[in-house]
């Protein structure tokens, strides 16, 4: 009998899913992920210099280094001209966090979701998670197409925050979101042209949990992700013209959210 579509899809994802690699490259992202015991680490190349630097790290984990000439380096490591990886470059498997209701519904941290539709510059989502440690957020959710995968640049933005900070990528993000809402989560969608400010949104949301949706730059959240959204709020501004970068905006409504 011959298999369905969907489920010769969904063999191929998953096979693609297993082989995948991440290569992460920086002092401090390669020296976090060595410290990660959850990290699946499988090639260390690294400089004499920054061998030196990582001694510890490399000691916790348990990952004998190739060490080359610093004028080679490239030829060892697959990774961008303009990667500034300052002689140290790990090879990885993406890290597996668990279900959203694992890590939503009981997971650590504050009742507090960030999700991102189709935010694909991995700089923002780096600054993003970066910024949902500090707030202590359960989770960054995006969707798994259209937004920006676990990649080197991204780690090293996020400056060892990838390592720590649950970063879900999903099927559908509707879906995630009525989920989500399904748990008790208040949903708040940033709009610049919303008339609900933030402070008012999480003032009606009480105690209840928040999760924070923000757009890409530019065209912002999607028809189906307002409609998703209970309310739609806007960070108000002082001057006449004014806006944030999606991982500025993230910042200010993860500390406004924390502190109501």
């Amino acid at each position: 009998m011959k298999k369905p579509t969907w489920v010769i899809d969904k063999e191929r994802a998953r096979r693609a899913a297993a082989a995948e690699t991440v290569w992460l490259f920086g002092l401090h992202a390669v020296r976090d992920a060595l410290m990660n015991p959850a990290r699946e680490k499988l090639r260390l190349v690294l400089t004499k210099n920054a061998a030196d630097k990582l001694a510890e790290a490399i000691a916790a984990g348990g990952l004998s280094p190739e060490i080359v000439d610093p004028r080679k380096f490239d030829a060892h490591v697959t990774l961008a001209p303009d990667s500034v990886h300052q002689g140290a470059a790990l090879e990885v498997k993406p890290l597996h966090w668990g279900t959203l209701d694992e890590v939503c519904l009981s997971g650590a941290g504050a009742p507090l979701v960030v999700l991102l539709d189709r935010v694909t510059d991995p700089h923002n989502v780096g600054a993003i998670l970066r910024s949902a440690e500090v707030f202590g957020a359960r989770a960054v959710v995006a969707p798994a197409r259209h937004s920006a995968p676990e990649t080197g640049a991204l780690a090293k933005t996020a400056s060892g925050a990838l390592e720590r900070q649950p970063y879900l990528r999903v099927v559908n993000l509707a879906d995630a979101m009525q989920k989500l809402r399904d748990m008790g989560y208040v949903l708040l969608g940033l709009a610049g042209e919303a008339e609900m400010t933030l402070a008012e949104g999480l003032a009606q949301a009480g105690t209840r949990p928040v999760g924070l949706v923000l757009g890409a730059e530019g065209p912002g959240l999607r028809e189906k992700t307002r409609e998703t959204c209970d309310a739609l709020v806007k960070i108000p501004f002082g001057g006449a013209f004014g806006s944030l970068n999606v991982s500025n905006a993230a910042a200010v409504a993860l500390y406004a959210a924390t502190n109501r």
